[in-house]
């Protein structure tokens, strides 16, 4: 009896232990199928949470992409256009600049080339006396009063006496101006003229008209013009006699000598 309680005993502790091997073996392999299956649940989460962050991105990339196209073109069209208005603004300095001095030249240039010289019959010349006592200067003024612009070349050629026998008036030089005077139909130029010194003791002759002559392109013009001088004559000393150039206005310091 005691051997067979004793096996029996033994039998049932290795039963015993034979099972709580397999549920040790069973309790493992359960928990690690579901520590498996939670590390390839893990997996797939992340797998999809990394495919969903590559979409994301990828779309962000897209969207990035598109938007940077739109700002590209956007700024491209901003610099073409930016580039269009510089191109037009720098033309249109250009032509402005272009038109504006070769019209203005051109047309002062035109205006000069047309014009011929003044003849004789297209000018009046008067003499006045200059503010001054005694008189030393007269101012001739010379209109036009042809029915189309003239060029006024030169100075006058006066001639204080007979055209044959009178000494030639000198000009002054430093009273040229640097270019000739074209005068439209009713327009004036004048010359100051030296007639004395205002010496006592110079020698003087009282004269109450004298010649003027015009300069032509090859040289002095034909036909004299006679001009009056002011109420009372003038005194003339041919030898101190001096002529400026026709201006437009008389200047200071070019047209006093």
């Amino acid at each position: 009896m005691r051997t067979h309680h004793k096996s029996t005993v033994l039998a049932t502790a290795a039963i015993a232990a034979l099972s709580l091997g397999l549920t040790a073996c069973g309790g493992g392999t359960d928990a690690g199928a579901k520590d498996a299956g939670a590390a390839s649940s893990s997996q797939g989460a992340e797998g999809a949470t990394d495919k969903g962050t590559g979409a994301a991105a990828g779309t962000a990339d897209q969207t990035a992409a598109k938007s940077g196209s739109g700002s590209a073109g956007g700024s491209t069209t901003g610099g073409s256009t930016a580039g269009g208005g510089s191109g037009s603004g720098t033309k249109g300095s250009t032509a402005g600049s272009s038109t504006g001095s070769s019209t203005g030249s051109s047309t002062g240039g035109k205006t000069a080339a047309k014009a011929p010289a003044c003849a004789y019959g297209d000018i009046k010349v008067t003499a006045a006396k200059a503010d001054e006592v005694p008189t030393e200067h007269i101012v001739l003024t010379a209109t036009n009063t042809s029915g189309s612009a003239c060029t006024l070349l030169e100075y006058p050629l006066i001639a204080f006496g007979p055209i044959q026998t009178a000494k030639d008036v000198p000009a002054v030089a430093k009273s040229k101006p640097a270019a000739p005077v074209v005068l439209r139909p009713g327009a004036p130029a004048y010359a100051n003229v030296r007639v004395a010194l205002g010496g006592v003791d110079e020698d003087t002759k009282v004269v109450n008209s004298f010649n003027v002559n015009l300069f032509a392109a090859g040289g002095p013009a034909e036909g004299s013009i006679v001009v009056k001088a002011p109420a009372g004559g003038l005194a003339v000393g041919e030898a101190a006699a001096k002529t400026g150039y026709w201006t437009e206005e008389l200047r200071n310091g070019a047209d006093e000598f």
